[in-house]
């Protein structure tokens, strides 16, 4: 059998998994993706990507192309809890999307079908050269201590091949064969409801009241479920729970019985429709999150580490985040500037992440399910906060100690501390204002508060590693203008102080005053920890 070697193999072709080889892409590195499908998803599945997901897709150059790719329902509002869609409305969601955070971020929210998403992400996939590999399946791989040794077959024409990979990205879905592969378990509430989806065509407008439904979420004795917008009109898909524990199958879901349950979901008894497709494989909503995101030479990414009920936007950008955190991270491993050890952080991070979003997200599910929201309000984190105010209790950063610092932020008040993300400050130059943000896409970069000229052994310290570091100077004396003069509040810093990001835009040590010492070899140091190099 031929062996082939590659950096990184990439199994699972979803929104993880597609965004994962980008990524690795835009930081150098080759990789081979699979997936067991022909193609990418039918089903518009997640719908929203939240602009911290935006900031990582322009940081690529992609966001652009994202946001052409908008779903006709991009400007819509309303996210509902209904006994009917034509009756009573029990309670009406906060919708983040509508929120204006300039304030906070360039990006925006960006309402996008999944089945229109990974399209994209494919067609960049193959034009920055990734090896994509679709209607292939994972049959086996083996770690020894050099890397990883995984058996393909080829779907359509039955041929296997080995292929030799340093490290494994498992972006396999939330029933992973990878994750069973390595025995990692998981841990949560698992499977809350099986559903399935059948898209119809009908005229809502009278039901509907003015309305433009992101999601209306229907419950009463008939049918619980969800019915979606497609194209705005007439096009429309409906996910309704059944139960097995009551003899209930997917069997049920006859074109007949698909009729009744549109017309009782929508509230209307004669309702004129025609069903369009009810040949959907059955699905479940589930509340998990994997042991551990790091196994040897694997890293979970995706669904694979951390299925959500589908409220509140998170589960999607949750994964693609996770390949966003891991990208830098390989790259600098698989270059030799950085130890293995850096692939430990990666669990370190984003695992409490998961943990804290899966429950933000299961407390709206409670809502979904009948539960008042008052109930569940004094929990509830709202999106914007979870979308840029969550940090890290540990990883790769230092100086600070994270117990002294929460889970959360507020994302109006940021910290500026390490572990937490680099905060937006709108900074002007020579091509006229832009934001902190888009200083951050490829190496490290130190911001000063003031000129740069002190800090500027930093740099060649980080030469002498093999890494990249950019020294820009903001504010008076520095290289860009403080425009709205908030970049030393928002960064924690006082004149003369400076802040080291990442690659993937987080902070991973300040110091708040001017440098104490030789500037070269305590950046020099630093990097050696943060890089796990010593």
């Amino acid at each position: 059998m031929s062996q082939e070697k590659v950096p990184v193999l990439i199994v699972g072709g979803g929104l993880a998994g597609l965004s994962a080889a980008v990524f690795l892409a835009h930081h150098g590195v080759r990789a081979t993706l699979v997936e067991r499908h022909p193609g990418t998803s039918t089903h518009p599945k997640a719908r929203a990507i939240n602009p911290r997901t935006m900031e990582l897709y322009r940081a690529v150059g992609m966001a652009e192309r994202v946001k052409a790719g908008r779903s006709p329902i991009s400007g819509n509002t309303d996210l509902v809890h209904v006994e009917t869609l034509a009756g009573n409305e029990r309670v009406r969601m906060p919708n983040a999307s509508v929120e204006d955070i300039s304030r906070i971020s360039p990006a925006q929210w960006t309402l996008i079908d999944q089945n229109q998403l990974e399209p994209i992400l494919r067609e960049r996939a193959e034009e920055v050269g990734v090896d994509l590999r679709f209607h292939t399946r994972l049959d086996a791989a083996t770690e020894d201590a050099d890397g990883v040794t995984a058996t393909l077959t080829d779907l359509g024409t039955g041929t296997s091949c080995e292929l030799r990979a340093e490290y494994v990205v498992a972006a396999d879905g939330s029933r992973s064969p990878v994750r069973d592969l390595l025995g990692v378990g998981a841990h949560g509430r698992g499977t809350l409801t099986n559903l399935v989806s059948f898209f119809f065509d009908a005229d809502l407008e009278q039901a509907l009241r003015g309305r433009k439904i992101i999601a209306a979420y229907v419950n009463n004795p008939e049918v619980r479920g969800t019915i979606i917008p497609i194209d705005n009109d007439r096009k429309w898909v409906i996910n309704v729970s059944f139960f097995p524990e009551k003899g209930q199958s997917a069997d049920d879901f006859t074109p007949q019985r698909c009729v009744q349950l549109v017309r009782a979901a929508v509230g209307v008894p004669d309702l004129p429709l025609t069903i369009e497709s009810v040949n959907m494989p059955a699905w479940d909503i589930s509340a998990r999150v994997a042991d551990t995101f790091t196994a040897g030479r694997f890293l979970i990414a995706g669904d694979a580490a951390h299925v959500m009920p589908p409220t509140g936007a998170f589960g999607a950008s949750t994964g693609i985040q996770d390949a966003y955190n891991l990208a830098w991270k390989l790259s600098l491993v698989l270059s030799g500037k950085a130890g293995p050890a850096l692939l430990d952080t990666y669990d370190a991070e984003r695992r409490p992440v998961a943990e804290e979003t899966v429950r933000q997200a299961m407390l709206r599910f409670a809502v979904r399910e009948g539960r008042q929201l008052q109930d569940v309000a004094d929990d509830l984190v709202d999106e914007t906060t979870m979308t840029f105010g969550y940090a890290y209790p540990a990883g790769a950063f230092a100086g600070e100690d994270p117990t002294l610092w929460t889970v959360t932020e507020d994302p109006d008040k940021p910290s500026g501390r390490p572990g937490s993300r680099a905060p937006h400050v709108v900074i002007e130059g020579t091509h006229g204002p832009f934001s902190t943000i888009d200083l951050f896409s490829v190496g490290f970069t130190l911001l000063t508060a003031g000129p740069a000229a002190p800090w500027g052994a930093a740099a060649a310290a980080a030469r002498e590693l093999g890494l990249v570091l950019r020294v820009h100077g903001i504010g008076q004396g520095g290289d860009y203008t403080d425009t709205e003069g908030v970049f030393t509040q928002r960064y924690g810093l006082s004149e003369g102080g400076a802040v080291l990001v990442r690659p993937d835009g987080f902070v991973a040590w300040r110091s708040r005053s001017g440098p104490e010492g030789d500037v070269g070899q305590t950046v020099t140091a630093l990097l050696r920890q943060l890089l796990a190099l010593d």
